[in-house]
């Protein structure tokens, strides 16, 4: 988690650590089940079986424990992206379609919380999702080494945007498919582009 946000107090000790995963966990839940008009500290305190003041400790309200919510998913994202590339094999169709699957399975952990962080999202919290996004693609782009770097760029940054607008209308415009489905149907688009006859014949 980032440590550089305004209002909260990092933990130093392993304990005071566990302590914080166990507060976001929690602040997750009261999310997904009570959306973002009931959540409180006193929620997240409830829910994780501890004191309101000991949320305060590490957190100065509402907003900083939001925008640490979404610091975690975003962690989570960057961590599933570079796994998947790391573990696909080093051709164009697989590691663009490790890319896309780490991507919306991580948002389909997230479905149900992912609408209420875009609703209270702050500038800072802007930044910090912006920040993320870049890192995914340049993961991808140091993963493929391609000869056409903008051709990728685009497929990617297609990609993402389009994952993320469907984790944000999902519950109220929904397209009948599975993530899994969903990934890769947008991988295979992507790779037609890619791997098009019109392309250039440095595209890989």
């Amino acid at each position: 988690m980032s440590q550089t946000s305004e209002g909260f107090r990092p933990p130093q000790q392993a304990r005071s650590r566990a302590s914080l995963q166990k507060v976001l966990t929690a602040a997750e839940h009261v999310l997904a089940e009570q959306g973002l008009e009931s959540f409180t500290v006193a929620a997240v305190a409830s829910q994780a079986g501890m004191s309101v003041g000991t949320i305060y400790r590490r957190f100065d309200g509402k907003e900083q424990l939001l925008h640490a919510v979404k610091d975690r998913l975003l962690t989570q994202l960057e961590t599933n992206v570079r796994d998947a590339l790391r573990s696909a094999s080093p051709d164009l169709r697989s590691l663009f379609a490790a890319f896309v699957a780490a991507l919306a399975q991580t948002f389909a952990d997230h479905d149900r919380i992912f609408p209420e962080l875009l609703d209270a999202q702050r500038s800072d919290a802007r930044d910090r999702g912006l920040a993320a996004l870049s890192a995914i693609q340049d993961a991808l782009l140091e993963a493929l080494s391609p000869a056409d770097v903008s051709d990728v760029k685009m497929a990617a940054r297609t990609i993402i945007g389009a994952c993320v607008h469907r984790a944000a209308t999902c519950r109220f415009w929904p397209d009948d498919r599975s993530w899994k489905t969903w990934a890769e149907e947008a991988t295979e688009m992507a790779l037609t582009y890619l791997t098009s006859p019109a392309a250039p014949p440095a595209r890989m």
